[in-house]
């Protein structure tokens, strides 16, 4: 399977249906601009903003946008990584579950509208699964399969290797697979808007 493949218009159109009947608003761009525009048009002032690691979010010039403090939102990531007492950063991280907005991407979606996420250290989970009141998820259509389990294999055999071999590259050290989260819906109980921005582009892993 041609993993780095763009999805067609007809498997896209297909995806976006099945998202929206796992209570997950999808939303079409053309490139990577467009996606960043449609960030900053969903993110409201003072509100406050947590991000994952994610190459696509870097790609797309989030980061740096998130960097030059001109959004008008609370970055929590960036207080994070000012801290330098342990103790206290450690306690930034955990108020930083309960960020308004939470930002990254996913490692493989479904035509069925099934995606999952790895992680080593699960330090992104929380948000996903419970704790942000608003999820944005960026994601190229290249990441889009037939089936959970293709999203499964695309996982494990494209992208922990490229991960890990950036992973190396920038610190030393590998990744591994320790936790995966499989969503399958949204509980719309809960009250939590999860937004997915498909791009017709080239982006992430």
């Amino acid at each position: 399977m041609n993993y780095n493949k763009l999805a067609t218009k007809e498997v896209v159109q297909k995806v976006v249906q099945a998202l929206g009947k796992r209570n997950v608003e999808a939303v079409v761009v053309e490139n990577g601009r467009e996606a960043l525009a449609k960030i900053k048009e969903l993110i409201p002032k003072n509100t406050s903003v947590m991000n994952g690691s994610s190459v696509t979010l870097e790609q797309i010039g989030f980061i740096d946008y998130l960097k030059e403090e001109k959004h008008g939102w609370n970055n929590l990531h960036a207080g994070i990584i000012a801290e330098k007492d342990p103790t206290k950063q450690s306690l930034l991280r955990k108020q930083a579950l309960l960020s308004d907005y939470y930002l990254g991407s996913v490692h493989a979606l479904a035509e069925t509208g099934e995606f999952i996420i790895a992680s080593n250290t699960g330090s992104q989970l929380p948000h996903i699964v419970f704790s942000s009141s608003n999820l944005i998820f960026v994601v190229s259509t290249k990441k889009i399969v037939p089936t959970l389990p293709d999203a499964t294999n695309r996982l494990i055999k494209h992208v922990v290797p490229l991960e890990d071999a950036q992973m190396k590259r920038k610190y030393g050290v590998g990744t591994a697979v320790n936790k995966v989260f499989t969503f399958y819906n949204e509980n719309p109980m809960m009250g939590r808007k999860i937004i997915m921005i498909l791009v017709n582009d080239d982006l992430g892993f």
